[in-house]
């Protein structure tokens, strides 16, 4: 920069509106950076929206060929089943997910089984779902992870609110009019949190004002905690609880002490002979 540019630099700084002409400028390069980097974001965003359109309009699909049938074309619901309008993501994915829908023929209770639909086929039911009218939406796995979960809680809060019906291992248990309590062994955490979330068929819906989140966590380490624990009395008996136990020591037991009166009622006296 020679002599004659410093003299005009200087004199322009001078000028009462050149404080205004810096500002503008300065202005004017943030907004040119910000459109860069908006554009890119947009560009994302766009194609997250068009990703998730399209599993909504693959969900739709599926539904149609398989559950609109029972459920109705827009999931208004029918006689035959429940309307599936804000029952959200994680109703569908449980349901799906588990074999329990679609069910093959409805009663009083819906046994789990082998999944009809794939993980991906099943989670873009549950985003068609999703659309129609919100609802609980799919845990992330930081919510369900049983490794941060505090199992001593979650025994207490199991013991408190599903070992009447779960069984205190959750080994499952009768219910009344045909319905039962399903064993947890083979559900996975991500299950065991929408259930809790959903409250599927008989179960009640613990919300996140009544169980919280961390809570749920808790009780999920405790369920996994209590499939590996070994049973130190011998037998754990399927861990159905003093039913188990009761019939066990009728059978074994009580049966063995009748078979032995038996035994002995029956021996006859020898005769005496008299000399």
């Amino acid at each position: 920069m020679g002599p004659s540019s410093v003299k005009w630099f200087t004199a322009w700084r001078r000028r009462p509106w050149a404080g205004y002409a810096v500002v503008l400028a300065a202005l004017a390069i943030i907004a040119v950076a910000y459109a860069g980097v908006s554009s890119g974001g947009a560009s994302a965003q766009a194609s997250d929206t068009q990703a998730s359109a399209q599993d909504i309009a693959k969900g739709k699909e599926l539904f149609n060929q398989t559950c609109s049938s029972c459920h109705g074309a827009n999931a208004q619901g029918t006689r035959t089943a429940p309307s599936l309008i804000g029952v959200g993501a994680a109703s569908v994915d449980f349901q799906v997910g588990t074999g329990r829908m679609p069910a093959m023929n409805p009663g009083a209770q819906i046994p789990r089984k082998k999944p009809v639909f794939n993980e991906e086929q099943t989670r873009q039911i549950a985003a068609y779902i999703a659309s129609l009218g919100g609802g609980p939406s799919i845990p992330s796995n930081d919510q369900v992870d049983p490794k941060t979960g505090d199992a001593a809680l979650g025994g207490k809060l199991f013991r408190a609110n599903c070992a009447q019906c779960h069984n205190f291992a959750g080994s499952g248990g009768a219910l009344t009019g045909g319905k039962y309590a399903p064993p947890l062994n083979k559900a996975t955490p991500t299950q065991i949190y929408e259930a809790m979330v959903t409250g599927p068929q008989a179960m009640p819906v613990f919300n996140d004002t009544t169980i919280t989140p961390a809570q749920k966590r808790a009780i999920i380490a405790y369920i996994t905690q209590t499939r590996s624990e070994v049973n130190p009395g011998g037998s754990g008996l399927g861990r159905i609880g003093p039913v188990a136990e009761g019939l066990a020591g009728w059978l074994v037991g009580i049966g063995l002490m009748v078979v032995a009166a038996a035994w002995l009622t029956a021996r006859k006296p020898k005769k005496k002979h008299n000399d």
